[in-house]
This record gives C-alpha cells, sequence and structure tokens, in this order.
C-alpha cells in the first residue's frame, strides 16, 4: 500500500538487537531486541514495509520501516482524525506563536 508525503503513519524500529542489550538488564529482557513504534507525518513517498523518515509532532526526525497508514489509537478514544492535527498546529500557532515556542 502506498503512503504519500503527509500522510500519518506509524513506523518500527528495532533500537538494539539482543546482542546490544546492556549486561545489567534481566536474563528475559537481554532476549530480546528493544523496539520503537512511533508516529508522525512521513516526509517522502513510500510503501508499507519500506523504511521511512518520519516527523514526529514534537519535532523529532525518526527513521523506520512503515507499519501502518493512519493508524488508529488503540486505547479507545476512537479512529484517527486527520482534521485534529491540523487543529493542534492551529491552536498552538494562535497560543503560543507555534509548535515550537511552547
Amino acid at each position: 500500500m502506498k503512503a504519500m508525503k503527509g500522510d500519518w503513519v506509524q513506523i518500527h524500529q528495532i533500537v538494539l538487537r539482543p546482542e546490544e542489550r546492556a549486561p545489567q538488564v534481566p536474563d528475559d529482557t537481554k532476549l530480546v531486541p528493544l523496539e520503537l513504534w512511533v508516529k508522525g507525518t512521513l516526509r517522502h513517498d513510500s510503501i508499507i514495509g519500506e523504511e521511512a523518515e518520519i516527523e514526529t509532532m514534537t519535532g523529532r526526525i525518526v527513521k523506520g520501516k512503515i507499519i501502518k497508514i493512519n493508524p488508529p489509537y488503540e486505547h479507545s478514544f476512537g479512529d484517527f482524525v486527520p482534521e485534529l492535527l491540523k487543529i493542534d498546529k492551529q491552536l498552538k500557532e494562535i497560543l503560543f506563536g507555534g509548535a515550537k515556542n511552547e
């Protein structure tokens, strides 16, 4: 499935492989990789399963494999609503002079 620049996506990244984990972590933790799942705005066209770069709501740039396009919030607040992203940015601009001035 194709994702376009500006789409809201979720990516997955292996931060540390099991052999890279710190020696002081519990034995069962050492057996699995440290993983990251994060959502953000796609910075270039891509497809699910490809490595891509996103910008998070806090302005961080993160790379990982796209796993979902318009991922729902899974804590029971409902499906993704694209209009809320625009409202968030507009409110921050009006109230604080932009997202970077928080």
